[in-house]
């Protein structure tokens, strides 16, 4: 009966603990997504004035290294490489003229991604100089990096214009011009 009684009170300080709420609560993590959203914000606006500059080295640095852009009537572009010629080259076409606004930025829970639809206007110069004015919208998704910045892992736009009517639209009949030879008749 001794040996019981001393268990017992072994067991007692151990098992209070084990039902203590402090061993049972979970670490939440701490609520960054206000800091994130203004950091992502100046990222953000950082690369607007790089891209209104002319600068194509400072819209790369906006992106993830691993980072891809996805634009219209091109291959998908993967890398800082790869981002970095396509934005050269955008940047170089004559009249070229970018802005865009954030409508929105939505960090996750876990506050390592976020995504940011956008409207934009650019304007760039035709073949025959006429200027080519073009709005739309986009989705630029975001990670956070190691080192706490936020970078653009993916961006996507399309065009809200829409596309040009062909001269011959294909619902339309076109007439026949006659040969000179004669038809034959339709047989059942």
């Amino acid at each position: 009966m001794r040996n019981a009684r001393w268990s017992g009170i072994l067991i007692l300080p151990f098992g209070l603990a084990l039902l203590s709420p402090a061993c049972h609560e979970k670490q939440t993590p701490r609520d960054t997504r206000r800091a994130d959203e203004r950091a992502i914000r100046a990222a953000d606006d950082a690369t607007k004035r790089a891209a209104q500059a002319k600068d194509p080295n400072g819209v790369v640095d906006g992106f993830a290294d691993d980072g891809s852009a996805m634009y219209p009537n091109a291959p998908i572009c993967t890398g800082k490489e790869a981002l970095r010629a396509k934005w050269a080259e955008m940047l170089a076409t004559p009249g070229f003229a970018v802005d865009w606004q954030l409508t929105k930025i939505e960090v996750s829970r876990s506050g390592d991604l976020a995504y940011t639809p956008f409207t934009y206007e650019m304007t760039m110069q035709a073949p025959n100089g006429k200027p080519i004015r073009d709005r739309g919208k986009g989705l630029a998704v975001w990670k956070k990096q190691l080192n706490g910045s936020w970078k653009g892992e993916a961006d996507i736009f399309n065009s809200d214009l829409p596309l040009p009517t062909p001269k011959h639209s294909p619902g339309r009949k076109h007439r026949r011009t006659r040969t000179g030879s004669k038809r034959r008749p339709h047989r059942r």
